[in-house]
């Protein structure tokens, strides 16, 4: 038996002030604030002053195998100690009220986590009844959240007998079912089909925008950062090397289109060339457009029209995730110092 149950609003209530007090002024209001955090395991240092705060949103958490996401991310959950330095998660600090943020945060590892011989919705209402959930809303709740994250009948199925796919979500179903307002999510769309990444990133963004949820997701699928992602984290070696808004980030550093024509780009380009408009050829097939002013962008449907051309697609040109990342690995691997937000 589980004592202390929960009465009928489950969820713990946000800190409105808590333990961050003695934190940097810009962190005030941050889901995650972390000023001075460094980590040694001997003389290794896996962790090399980080000072940065991850404000209310969807955070991609990035960086290349051993850059200290892992480390971080055992920190906040207060699973492993900083060596120096101060961090609050949800206004609470990590040393000193580690339980408590464990109740607001839902964490989904990357490695599978159940019990064998159990069904899916058993190991679903065992995460409930260890936050604390009566035995029967503990139920309720496991059959409520795994119809959100789509599973069907096999549900009742042992655990073991799962697909990858089918374990994402069960592991995803036991991060949410205590209604966390925060949700530390480890590669969550890995081994998922095309059409399952396409649900999961859905539900993610519905979390955000219709529940007030903020997530933060430590991924290598850069594009899935890119579509559901309001801000950006980048580790690299053990430093921040990137810290700053997804909208700031994807900024080309000169205004331009980027455009999809029906057919091969060639055509398209002389066409805007004879007319004194800079076009080059993008990443798969899209075609460049410097200038994204309203006359650029007449101009541009001007010229498809007297060609013949039709255009697929035309919008703002944005900076893909990969190059972001790869300036920002490479910025580090440079000697670059830390970059903060």
């Amino acid at each position: 038996m589980i004592a202390n149950e929960r009465a009928a609003d489950p969820r713990g209530a946000l800190p409105s002030s808590a333990q961050s007090g003695d934190l940097p002024t810009h962190a005030k209001g941050a889901v995650i604030a972390l000023e001075g955090v460094t980590k040694s395991y001997g003389s290794f240092r896996a962790l090399h002053d980080i000072t940065t705060h991850i404000p209310p949103g969807v955070t991609g958490l990035l960086g290349p195998n051993g850059a200290g996401k892992s480390t971080l991310i055992k920190i906040l959950l207060g699973l492993l100690k900083a060596t120096t330095g101060k961090a609050s998660v949800l206004g609470h600090d990590v040393w000193n009220d580690n339980m408590k943020i464990r109740e607001l945060v839902g964490y989904m590892p990357e490695d599978d986590c159940y019990l064998p011989s159990l069904s899916g919705v058993e190991c679903v209402q065992f995460a409930a009844r260890l936050n604390r959930f009566p035995a029967i809303e503990s139920l309720r709740r496991a059959h409520e959240i795994l119809d959100f994250c789509g599973a069907g009948q096999e549900r009742y199925r042992p655990v073991e007998t799962y697909s990858t796919g089918m374990r994402q979500k069960l592991k995803f179903a036991q991060a949410l079912v205590h209604d966390p307002p925060l949700l530390i999510l480890d590669e969550p769309t890995s081994g998922l089909d095309p059409d399952e990444r396409e649900s999961m990133l859905n539900r993610i963004k519905l979390l955000h925008a219709s529940h007030g949820k903020s997530i933060v997701i430590c991924t290598h699928i850069l594009p899935d950062v890119q579509q559901v992602s309001n801000h950006v984290v980048i580790l690299a070696a053990g430093r921040v090397s990137v810290a700053n808004s997804m909208a700031e980030l994807s900024r080309p550093a000169s205004p331009a289109l980027h455009l999809r024509v029906a057919g091969p780009p060639d055509r398209m380009i002389a066409a805007l060339s004879e007319r004194q408009i800079e076009a080059q050829a993008g990443p798969l097939g899209s075609i460049v457009v410097m200038g994204d002013s309203e006359d650029s962008i007449r101009e541009v449907w001007r010229t498809a029209a007297q060609h013949g051309i039709a255009i697929r697609s035309l919008g703002p040109a944005r900076n893909s995730m990969e190059t972001i990342f790869l300036e920002a690995v490479r910025g580090a691997a440079g000697g670059g110092s830390d970059a903060n937000s």
